[in-house]
């Protein structure tokens, strides 16, 4: 399917992605931080908001 070329092309090529991902938020962590203090409270505030939704969903079909 692949050449032996491709494969070693895209093993390596997944390898340098993900350092560099790794290395770039490890960098950005501290101001990560700083920026998105509330981000906890509003995933809460959505994941309760769906929930709410299928039981209202569940009510409904009953």
């Amino acid at each position: 399917m692949f050449s032996q070329g491709q494969t070693i092309f895209a093993i390596l090529f997944a390898i340098t992605f993900i350092i560099i991902i790794v290395f770039m938020y490890l960098k950005d962590k501290s101001t990560h931080k700083q920026q998105y203090k509330g981000v906890k409270w509003i995933l809460l505030g959505f994941l309760l908001f769906i929930l709410f939704l299928f039981l209202i969903k569940g009510y409904i079909k009953e």
